[in-house]
């Protein structure tokens, strides 16, 4: 079948190819830092004002060119557009429902609640300290874990010097909250 008649998926459903790890719970807020919200807000920008413009010229050029069947730019150049519509469509959703949380507002509370940097220790002794971020934040290299994720959600309104027990892959875990601390995420 010729491709010109077949449709591509309008993407419709932004959060469709997302993995579940960013998905947002239903009728839930969009909790994020201020430098994770002004990340989405630059990004959005940098789309709608140079990325977008910049491919609809080399759309529009390389459709004055003719036949658009075998015009790579123009079928590339399309698909692009497609991608960058489908992401400012996600980040202006992401930003409506968002409610940015500023862990500095917490200051010297050892409970723990989104934004916190949290040190525990398992049976082991072994520690590893992780960080409550927005879903959009989230970096298992730098120790940012989402907050819907089962470890948050099993530390949120956890104490220094409690024990928290939670589903993990490799079963259930325990583990020793050893420090909390708010501070700036960047």
């Amino acid at each position: 079948m010729n491709k010109a008649f077949v449709r591509e998926s309008d993407g419709d459903d932004d959060e469709e190819g997302l993995s579940p790890s960013l998905k947002l719970p239903a009728g839930t807020r969009n909790y994020i830092s201020p430098a994770g919200h002004q990340r989405q807000k630059d990004e959005l920008e940098h789309l709608v004002k140079r990325e977008r413009p910049h491919v609809v010229e080399v759309v529009a050029w390389a459709a004055s060119n003719g036949d658009r069947s075998e015009n790579g730019d123009y079928i590339y150049g399309k698909r692009r557009l497609r991608e960058i519509d489908r992401r400012i469509r996600f980040l202006t959703k992401r930003l409506e429902n968002a409610e940015v949380v500023d862990p500095l507002r917490q200051g010297d509370n050892d409970q723990i609640f989104f934004g916190a940097r949290v040190t525990v220790a398992d049976a082991d002794g072994v520690e590893n300290t992780y960080t409550i971020v927005g879903v959009d934040e989230m970096d298992v290299a730098k120790g940012r874990i989402s907050w819907i994720s089962p470890l948050a959600r099993a530390l949120i309104k956890a104490r220094e010097g409690d024990s928290v027990r939670f589903q993990s892959p490799l079963g259930v875990r325990e583990l020793d909250i050893i420090e909390v601390v708010y501070e700036t995420i960047t």
